[in-house]
């Protein structure tokens, strides 16, 4: 398969993501379907380790959990929340922002000096996800004001996770089979989701489950966990990482096109204003920061 193509598929999975766990989450609770998502993924991927397995010193066993607590229980808590509350479309265009916040961190993190030019660019990256977090109150929603905000803050939240992630995983992912990291990551993240899934289980049974509960547990184990990484692994053996940053652009597309006949979602004119603005503001900055989704977990 072309390295190409596997990317494609790959992030026209992630983007139909937002869309389908909204829609799943009608039906299932959030904790309950992280916990069978990753629980299910890591079973999948167990078969297909093979020559994979390896010894994990415990430093970076370490590492890869609290990796892992930002990249999935972070990430995916505040990510599934904020479907609960808002537009599902929203989702990938603030996660697409993600550069944004990667940049200030690592300033504060990796000691990086800032530069001008990328500096400006992702200031207005982070004017466009300011305009879509703001855009219930720009439209006068009154009734929708507080959940679509909220809403909005938890997708940026969700985004911070997983970059706090990229960050902790960077030196990490050098030494140790990515496939291997995934794994323990899967794990990890599975078990952290069980105390929040106990009091769910109070007001809801799995006899519950219908057709959009089991479409969000197997789109999320078979699909958006197993498969996705695959080929995401695949792709990154073949080409430059810096490259699959490019890939990420397809979400917010296919994100839309899964929204509107599934949830009755269009992005309205200060969508269209904020996910311009966080994509030119990440194109006049590309030359110097490339954002990929090895650990964009939704």
């Amino acid at each position: 398969m072309s390295p190409f193509l596997a990317l494609i598929i790959a992030n026209t999975i992630w983007g139909a993501a937002s869309p389908i766990f909204k829609y799943a989450l009608i039906n299932i609770p959030p904790f309950t379907l992280a916990f069978l998502r990753f629980s299910l993924a890591s079973f999948i991927i167990l078969p297909f380790m093979g020559k994979n397995w390896q010894a994990i010193n415990s430093k970076d066993f370490f590492k890869i959990c609290l990796a892992a607590f930002f990249g999935i229980t972070v990430n995916i808590a505040f990510f599934f929340l904020g479907l609960k509350k808002t537009t599902s479309i929203n989702a990938p265009v603030i996660a697409s922002a993600g550069p944004v916040f990667l940049y200030f961190l690592s300033i504060v993190f990796l000691k990086e000096k800032p530069k001008i030019k990328v500096f400006f660019g992702l200031l207005i990256s982070l004017l466009g996800v300011l305009i879509i977090i703001l855009s219930p109150i720009l439209l006068d929603q009154r009734r929708l004001i507080i959940n679509e905000v909220e809403g909005n803050l938890f997708f940026v939240l969700a985004t911070l996770g997983s970059v706090l992630n990229t960050l902790i995983n960077k030196e990490v992912l050098k030494k140790n089979n990515p496939f291997m990291v995934t794994l323990i990551a899967f794990i990890f993240g599975a078990l952290t989701f069980v105390p929040f899934m106990i009091p769910e289980l109070k007001n809801w049974s799995f006899s519950d489950l219908n057709y959009q509960g089991y479409l969000g547990i197997i789109f999320g184990a078979f699909f958006s966990s197993a498969l996705a990484y695959y080929l995401l692994n695949y792709g990154l053996t073949k080409i430059k990482a810096q490259e699959v940053g490019l890939f990420t652009y397809i979400d917010p597309v296919v994100a839309v096109i899964i929204a509107a006949p599934l949830l009755k979602e269009y992005p309205n004119f200060y969508y269209f204003i904020g996910a311009f603005l966080v994509f030119l503001g990440i194109y006049l900055a590309e030359k110097r920061i490339h954002w990929h989704p090895f650990d964009k977990i939704s």
